[in-house]
């Protein structure tokens, strides 16, 4: 069933989406070689905490059992669902993906960004060009972001663009309806057909987040049972927000300028 939010559940994730974005720009900050990610972690669980909420990802359950960190942290060819620790160091070169949700008054917001370790000024023109493309591919695919339009209509955009600049998109992972429930319908994949998919309603609120490998898409989980990876072992970058579909357009509401 599609939830489609009233002007009070709005208004609740429009401030569960500024926390989970604030928490993501002040964790992006922290990125240095050095800093474990268990550090950044810690901070991301303090900041949400000292705005009234929850980290959205802590205790949430899944194959691996229940998730053990407050966000995921996921290093180079790891995609998503990477898991925070002490002994997970940062250095020079790293591509580090960081995907936050913060629970508010019964509602989350969920968004995610790809954050290079290092000076970004001598930054690798390939590493550059993916993070790039994935953002990108984003806005590319919100573009047809509005009510009456399909879901795969983004889906088609998102796969289009990164493919043209000769990425792939992962198809084992997709985005997702959000709200009460963290994940909820519809499914929103990086990849299909316009014209496809569940219609977009107004006041419906959807997490686009395309996850682009510079390789193949296939991946694999780790041992931990959470840790998902490129299969060839090449990189892959994630970027994300929570997005209210209007009738004439969209508001992203983890975005934070």
């Amino acid at each position: 069933m599609i939830n489609i939010k009233s002007s009070r559940e709005i208004d609740i994730m429009r401030k569960a989406g500024k926390i989970a974005g604030n928490a993501l720009k002040i964790a992006g900050e922290m990125i240095e070689a050095g800093i474990s990610t268990k550090k950044i972690d810690a901070q991301i669980k303090k900041f949400i905490e000292s705005n009234g909420a929850k980290p959205s990802f802590y205790g949430y359950g899944g194959e691996g059992g229940k998730f053990p960190g407050n966000s995921c942290i996921s290093i180079n060819d790891e995609v998503i669902h990477g898991i925070p620790g002490d002994n997970i160091v940062l250095k020079d070169g790293d591509i580090v993906k960081i995907d936050i949700g913060a629970f508010l008054n019964g509602y989350h917001g969920d968004c995610a960004n790809t954050f290079y370790c290092g000076n970004k000024n001598l930054m690798p023109d390939d590493i550059k060009k993916l993070i790039g493309v994935t953002e990108q591919s984003f806005f590319e695919g919100i573009k047809y972001a509005a009510a009456k339009n399909r879901v795969g209509d983004i889906s088609a955009a998102i796969q289009a663009y990164a493919e043209k600049h000769g990425f792939s998109v992962v198809r084992n992972y997709i985005g997702h309806g959000v709200g009460a429930k963290l994940h909820e319908k519809p499914d929103v994949p990086n990849f299909g057909s316009p014209g496809r998919g569940q219609r977009l309603l107004e006041n419906m609120t959807i997490a686009v987040e395309p996850m682009v490998n510079a390789g193949g898409y296939e991946v694999k989980v780790s041992d931990d049972k959470w840790t998902v990876k490129t299969a060839d072992g090449k990189l892959s970058a994630h970027y994300e927000h929570t997005v209210l579909i209007l009738k004439g357009g969209y508001e992203l509401l983890t975005l934070i300028e």
